[in-house]
């Protein structure tokens, strides 16, 4: 699988989280401070990597800043993403099956490399469930302008 992984910061879980992704097999599309040529900030570097999902050059992505928080809003922006801010395992399971949130989003201040570790194994086992009232909700998002 082909993911894009954003930063503002190379701190906490940033590199930790490529070289994770890496480990597992994945071909791995960095931006921002994991990337010494673009912009770090967190709005720019979330939009990159959630643009390589809605424009097909990658399968997922996974953004970070200090929070989370302005990551998953700016990552949320682009059409066709829906982004979610995991701090644990059942959060990922959650946000993959209700919401088939496509963009993962996580705090560089509060994920640990255990919970990294956690968090991605619950994120890449989980599927969007296939309940009509979950596709309907997910369906209704994606019309949200």
């Amino acid at each position: 699988m082909r993911i894009s992984v954003a930063a503002d910061e190379d701190t906490g879980v940033a590199g930790d989280v490529v070289e994770e992704l890496r480990g597992r097999g994945h071909e791995v599309i960095v931006h921002g401070a994991l990337d010494p040529e673009e912009r770090d900030d967190w709005a720019w570097a979330s939009e990159a990597a959630a643009r390589d999902v809605a424009d097909g050059r990658a399968d997922q992505a996974v953004v970070c800043c200090w929070t989370g928080t302005g990551a998953s809003i700016a990552a949320n922006k682009v059409p066709g993403v829906r982004a979610a801010l995991c701090v644990d395992a059942y959060t990922a399971e959650g946000a993959r099956k209700w919401n088939d949130a496509n963009v993962l989003a996580l705090s560089l201040r509060l994920t640990s490399r255990a919970q990294l570790g956690e968090i991605l194994d619950a994120w890449f086992a989980g599927a969007p469930s296939a309940d009509p009232g979950d596709r309907a909700n997910i369906a209704h998002v994606d019309r949200i302008e």
